[in-house]
C-alpha cells in the first residue's frame, strides 16, 4: 500500500475545502439552519409532534441525512471530474499508485468533508431542537456509510460526466427529489398505502429511517433493512468503480 500517494490525494483534497470554506462548509450549515428555522417554526407550530418526538427534532435526521448525500456526491464528483478536465488525471494513473489507492485518497476526502459537515449541523440542531441520540455509535455508523457510499457515488459520477452540466444533472434531478420524497420531513406511515408502497422503492428512505432511529428508536422500516440496504448500494458502487478503472471507460478514453 502507498501510504505516501493516498496521503498526497487526501491532503490536496483536504486543502481544497479551506479554499472555498463557505461553499464546502458555511453554505450547507446556513441552508440547513433555515430549514429548521422554516419548517420546525412554520409546520412544527402546526405538526407538535410525530410519533411522540418535536417536529423540529424529528427531522434532524432527515436534514442531516439529505445533507450528506448532496454534499457527498458533490464532492467526490468535482474532486476527480477536475483532474480529468484538466488532465493531470494522466499523471496520477502513470504514478505507482493503485487504483485503490487513487479511490481511497479521493474517496477518503470526500467522505471525512461530508462526516465533519453532518457533525457540525448535528452540533448546529442543538441550539434549535430538543434532540437526543440514543445509540450513538450507530448513528456514527450511518453518517461514515452513507458518507463513504455516496462519496462512491460520486466518484462514478465525476468519471461519468463529459462536462459541468453532466455533473450537476444526477444530483439536482435525481438525487435532490430522492432525498426530499425519502421521508426527511415527514413520516411515510402518514402516507396512503399505495404511496407508502411507492417509496419504499425510494433507497433514501432506508438510509434517513435508519439514522432516525439511531436518534429516538423510531423508524419507517426495520434498520436492519435500512444497513443491508446501504451495504448493497456500497458494494454495487465499489464494483462500478472497479469496472471503470479495470476497462479505462471515460478514464484512458
Amino acid at each position: 500500500m502507498n501510504w505516501r500517494a493516498v496521503w498526497a490525494i487526501y491532503r490536496f483534497e483536504m486543502a481544497r475545502t479551506g479554499r472555498t470554506i463557505f461553499q464546502s462548509i458555511v453554505s450547507p450549515v446556513l441552508s440547513t439552519a433555515l430549514y429548521f428555522i422554516v419548517f420546525g417554526a412554520a409546520i412544527g407550530s402546526r405538526i407538535p409532534e410525530v410519533d411522540n418526538i418535536n417536529y423540529g427534532a424529528f427531522i434532524v435526521p432527515g436534514l442531516i441525512m439529505m445533507t450528506l448525500c448532496t454534499q457527498s456526491v458533490m464532492n467526490a464528483s468535482f474532486g476527480i471530474y477536475f483532474p480529468r478536465f484538466v488532465g493531470t488525471i494522466f499523471e496520477i494513473l502513470a504514478a505507482p499508485i493503485s487504483a485503490f489507492e487513487i479511490v481511497l485518497g479521493y474517496v477518503g476526502a470526500a467522505a471525512s468533508k461530508s462526516i465533519v459537515l453532518g457533525l457540525i449541523i448535528l452540533a448546529t440542531a442543538w441550539m434549535f431542537v430538543p434532540l437526543r441520540v440514543e445509540h450513538p455509535l450507530l448513528m456514527m455508523a450511518f453518517l461514515i456509510l452513507t458518507s463513504v457510499t455516496f462519496s462512491l457515488f460520486g466518484f462514478i459520477i465525476g468519471l461519468w460526466a463529459e462536462g459541468f452540466e453532466k455533473l450537476q444533472i444526477i444530483p439536482l434531478l435525481v438525487l435532490t427529489p430522492l432525498t426530499f420524497l425519502g421521508g426527511s420531513f415527514y413520516s411515510i406511515d402518514v402516507l396512503p398505502p399505495f404511496w407508502r408502497a411507492v417509496s419504499l422503492v425510494n433507497p433514501i428512505v432506508y438510509l434517513i429511517s435508519g439514522f432516525r432511529w439511531s436518534f429516538y428508536e423510531v423508524s419507517d422500516v426495520s434498520v436492519t433493512v435500512s444497513l443491508v440496504m446501504i451495504a448493497v448500494f456500497l458494494a454495487a458502487c465499489l464494483a462500478v468503480v472497479g469496472w471503470f478503472f479495470k476497462t479505462g471507460y471515460k478514464i484512458k478514453k
